[in-house]
């Protein structure tokens, strides 16, 4: 049973934004503060990535834990009430992410994915660093 009105649910549901969300800016913020010059939500890319280095071809996904499912997070949960339409639409969005990172892959772009949980982490610089410098580097 949901705690919330059908109502609530709604008005709550409605204010989760797909972009600019607290920690895509800090992802951009530690960037740009490393002096790294970037694109945002580029849509002419497949799942257009929330930052985009055309002259390095790479592309960084910020994604929310629950809304992408990450694995072994604890935020990556399946809520209790109406759980068959949640396990699909979450399933969904894990295949399409998967289906644009080989997209953009067979297109030349490397990707990186940077997990909500993530964002407050001490390695996380050192990977942002790894993956932009590495001619080679992917990292999903």
């Amino acid at each position: 049973m949901d705690r919330l009105s059908p109502d609530d649910r709604s008005r709550l549901m409605g204010r989760i934004r797909g972009k600019d969300t607290k920690p895509e800016v800090a992802v951009r913020r530690l960037l740009f503060s490393l002096g790294y010059r970037y694109r945002l939500h580029r849509k002419g890319l497949p799942g257009r990535p929330d930052i985009v280095f055309p002259g390095r071809r790479k592309v960084i996904f910020v994604h929310g834990c629950f809304w992408h499912q990450h694995e072994g997070c604890p935020r990556a949960f399946t809520p209790k009430s109406r759980a068959e339409y949640w396990k699909a639409k979450l399933d969904s969005n894990r295949e399409r992410d998967r289906v644009t990172i080989s997209r953009l892959d067979a297109q030349g772009w490397r990707s990186l994915v940077v997990w909500e949980c993530e964002v407050a982490g001490e390695g996380l610089q050192q990977r942002l660093v790894r993956f932009l410098e590495d001619p080679e580097a992917q990292t999903n």
